[in-house]
């Protein structure tokens, strides 16, 4: 069963007889997937391991791109030129040792590093084995744990929780049944509620009320991806004004979690997205993925092919020169609650 048809099939796509037996099997391990989890959460917590240094972790309860990256860099940033040493520690997804460079790397930590050279990104599948690492190399006082919610063996200063406004749920069921990774009452243990992809306004009242009926005591921000501009995939410089998208034809590709979130920011901007070519979220792009898109792009009467800076990274590992291609940049930015926010983060490492 491939990664699309059990898309399909939980979110409904797929319909008839076979459909409704696959999901009503998928329902039954959603229970004893969600029984363990619980039991294991639980168990693990009852004596997490203290680091020697002060953790924040930066994660989510769902599957798929809910904006944790974005994050982690904007909490590296904020903490770094407060005078702290900060490490962010990475599970690397799809990380391989033996390779060099972002391959061996992983796409996001590679992203992050390339992005911050003042801050130590430690990719290491055991979190705890690379904060001693990050302490007793770097000195670090300050450890993120990127995508660290499910982290139960590690006790943690601030709990961040990511959460896409849009789709913030899913079908509201447990793995493999939906994209839930934990119970909704998981929820309970967050310290703060990070919505990504949010706009201030009513749409978002109903959701906030339920996070505050789960957890009461938990600060809520709303966020969003702000593009700060253009730059050449081949080229290092100044960035391009966001202008040169103002009403023209465009190409975009990506292999992000939340492809869509990538194509409403592009037409934000005033392009219109003509051919839009859409990986798996980390995908191992090739030399022939490139080729073929560029080909495809041309024969449409396109010039211009915009990806992610997360893409970028993988791509440019390619060594592709004179693509054409545009890398859209972009930051995290608060939009309510930011001084609340701030002030937490003040207060946890103010010590």
């Amino acid at each position: 069963m491939t990664k699309e048809y059990l898309y399909d099939l939980v979110t409904g796509k797929i319909k008839g007889p076979w459909a409704i037996l696959l999901r009503g099997c998928l329902f039954i391990l959603s229970l004893l997937y969600g029984a363990g989890v619980t039991f294991l959460s639980g168990f693990y917590r009852i004596k997490p391991t203290r680091l020697g240094a002060k953790v924040i972790s930066v994660g989510n309860i769902t599957l798929g791109g809910t904006g944790k990256t974005t994050l982690v860099e904007y909490l590296s940033l904020e903490l770094n030129v407060s005078g702290n040493k900060v490490a962010v520690l990475s599970r690397g997804y799809k990380s391989d040792p033996g390779r060099i460079g972002v391959l061996g790397m992983g796409d996001e930590p590679a992203m992050l590093q390339k992005k911050l050279p003042l801050v130590n990104v430690i990719v290491d599948k055991d979190r705890i084995r690379a904060a001693k690492l990050a302490i007793r190399n770097y000195a670090s006082n300050i450890l993120i744990l990127d995508d660290g919610f499910q982290q139960w063996r590690i006790f943690k200063d601030l709990e961040i929780v990511t959460i896409d406004a849009r789709n913030p749920f899913g079908n509201n069921r447990m793995l493999p049944a939906g994209f839930l990774r934990e119970p909704l009452s998981a929820l309970k243990r967050a310290d703060v509620f990070v919505l990504t992809q949010s706009c201030s306004g009513r749409q978002l009242d109903a959701l906030e009320e339920r996070l505050r009926q789960i957890n009461s005591r938990a600060l809520i921000v709303e966020s969003k991806h702000e593009p700060l501009g253009l730059s050449w995939l081949d080229q290092a410089g100044d960035l391009l004004d966001l202008e040169f998208l103002k009403d023209k034809p465009v190409a975009i590709f990506s292999g992000i979690g939340n492809p869509e979130g990538f194509r409403n920011c592009v037409c934000s901007l005033g392009a219109r997205v003509v051919k839009s070519f859409e990986f798996a979220d980390h995908h191992d792009y090739t030399i022939l993925d490139i080729q073929h898109m560029i080909k495809e792009v041309g024969e449409s009467g396109l010039e211009t092919i915009i990806t992610t800076q997360k893409d970028a990274v993988k791509v440019r590992e390619l060594g592709v020169k004179e693509t054409g291609i545009l890398v859209l940049e972009i930051e995290l930015k608060i939009t309510k609650n930011e001084t609340e926010f701030n002030r937490r983060l003040l207060k946890l490492y103010s010590f």
